[in-house]
């Protein structure tokens, strides 16, 4: 079993971003277990803790619940052109003590979304220069951004575009052929 991570950039529950994830985690074939990772009650990044050896213990249970998982799916909206700084702490917390970050190495993909027509670009391209530096294996192609997202989703929260769908899957599809390929590894 190759068990997936998913962050949400969001912490409405009934937010764009955690709505299409839920329509995502339906399209993993069997073999896949996909699991959205709460983030919105991790204390804010302060380095001292660390340095001291006391991190909050909410930082650690993160921690350690990222480590049991294989690869890692960023679904996010875009705050004013940059990823949200709830996604943002998060990454911090998981990327320190930076020897025994919890995101090296990992497979990654991204899905940004925007209400509005530039699809969460900004925050797609940010969020990927982070993954870079961790050793992350992103999905390159297809990149997905989906612009009026609001229009995506019926009042069931399922997306209710047949292509969307279509291209949501071979999104799917390339991101877990990577995660195939990098365990072959």
């Amino acid at each position: 079993m190759t068990k997936v991570a998913v962050l949400v950039g969001s912490l409405r529950k009934e937010s764009y971003s955690r709505k299409v994830a839920k329509n995502v985690m339906d399209l993993f074939p069997d073999g896949f277990e996909t699991e959205i990772i709460p983030i919105g009650d991790l204390p804010l990044y302060n380095q001292d803790f660390d340095d001291e050896g006391n991190p909050p213990q909410l930082w650690t249970t993160f921690r350690k619940k990222i480590k049991q998982f294989d690869a890692v799916l960023f679904v996010t909206p875009e705050y004013n052109r940059s990823v949200p700084g709830v996604l943002k702490n998060a990454i911090d917390i998981g990327s320190r003590p930076k020897e025994d970050s919890v995101w090296n190495n990992k497979p990654a993909a991204i899905i940004s979304n925007s209400p509005g027509h530039l699809s969460g670009f900004g925050a797609n391209h940010h969020l990927r220069q982070s993954l870079v530096f961790f050793n992350m294996q992103v999905v390159q192609q297809p990149e997905a951004y989906l612009a009026n997202v609001a229009t995506l989703l019926g009042e069931d929260g399922k997306i209710n575009n047949e292509g969307t769908i279509q291209f949501l899957q071979t999104f799917v599809d390339t991101f877990v052929d990577l995660m195939t390929t990098f365990k072959g590894n």
